[in-house]
């Protein structure tokens, strides 16, 4: 499924996998969050609801790009730097290139899909 982000008033496409989780994360949109800053690497945001986390792995080691939902805490996750392996953490999609320079900067983001 393809989502548009909004960042600094500037949109990012992105795509989100065929996971359990990702289709329940896109049957919220669209969303509008807030974003704090973790250890540097990576902008969190509280959503508004736990989404499914069937069949999804224990964990992930996620890429600069990924947007991802750390279901210990009901967090989506977006990372603009390299992070570990983190055990709760779910992969839901990728953000294009260019994004990430953005979400370093960006204290909200607005999530839509696109047709």
């Amino acid at each position: 499924m393809n989502i548009r982000l909004t960042l600094n008033g500037r949109p990012v496409a992105a795509t989100l996998n065929d996971s359990a989780t990702a289709r329940d994360f896109a049957a919220q949109l669209p969303l509008t969050l807030s974003l704090r800053d973790l250890n540097a690497a990576e902008k969190i945001a509280d959503l508004p609801r736990k989404l499914s986390t069937s069949g999804a792995p224990e964990g992930a080691d996620p890429e600069v790009g990924d947007l991802a939902y750390y279901a210990p805490w009901n967090q989506l996750a977006t990372y603009y730097r390299d992070a570990p392996y983190a055990a709760g953490l779910v992969i839901l999609g990728h953000m294009a290139d260019g994004g990430t320079e953005q979400l370093a900067t960006a204290d909200e983001i607005t999530i839509e899909a696109t047709s």
